[in-house]
């Protein structure tokens, strides 16, 4: 059992399974309200996942120092304790490009404060290097927020092509550029965040996923 068509090829594929034997079961997603998002003209950026390198988040401050002439804000909201040197890495990046004051990484959160980040954000982005499905993706489309992300792994998948803009992983100008055409354009933002409210009652819940899950359980049984 699988989260992603994308894992379900690569099981197939690395490790010879056969697809008849091979079950896609994507994670659920509970009903949320759509994101309020800022009203100050500061554009507030949030990605949500642990501090390890596969994240990209040394592209994504790479990217965003290039941008300072916009109006935005980041949070990066995951435990910072998963990978020690990942997250000294990190902090050394936002200090070299001096963007503490607009750069916040309160690391692991509550349920009640990612709730809070997801309504008052205004964009999702995060720049991962692979995701068997990309479950903070998924919880972004369900807020109704636009993505900006990655073409690695699963990622196509879960993002509908109309609700965010997907760049080569690694490409640091390109996620730049996919920054600030969102950041700059209200119009945009509301564009992809329209279709990403539209794509949310698609998203799988859990009992749908048990239900797939179960059904593997009870033929091998």
């Amino acid at each position: 059992v699988v989260t992603s068509r994308a894992t379900a090829c690569l099981v197939a594929s690395d490790y010879a399974v056969s697809a008849r034997r091979i079950t896609v079961a994507r994670p659920g997603s509970d009903p949320v309200r759509p994101a309020k998002g800022s009203h100050d003209g500061i554009v507030r950026l949030l990605s949500v996942g642990a501090v390890v390198p596969r994240k990209g988040y040394d592209l994504l401050v790479a990217a965003l120092a290039t941008l300072v002439d916009l109006p935005w804000q980041l949070t990066i909201a995951g435990d910072r304790t998963r990978d020690r040197d990942a997250t000294a890495q990190l902090d050394a990046d936002i200090a070299g490009h001096a963007l503490e004051h607009r750069i916040a990484t309160p690391g692991a959160v509550s349920p009640q404060r990612l709730a809070a980040l997801y309504a008052e954000a205004d964009v999702f982005v995060l720049a991962s290097h692979f995701e068997g499905y990309g479950m903070a993706y998924a919880e972004a489309i369900a807020h109704g927020l636009p993505i900006i992300g990655t073409n690695a792994g699963a990622i196509p998948d879960t993002v509908p092509p109309d609700a965010g803009v997907l760049v080569a992983a690694g490409d640091i100008p390109a996620l730049a550029q996919a920054l600030r055409r969102i950041i700059g354009e209200t119009d945009l933002r509301q564009r992809l965040a329209g279709a990403a409210r539209a794509a949310a009652p698609r998203l799988p819940t859990w009992p749908d996923s048990a239900e797939i899950f179960s059904r593997v359980l009870e033929t091998l049984a």
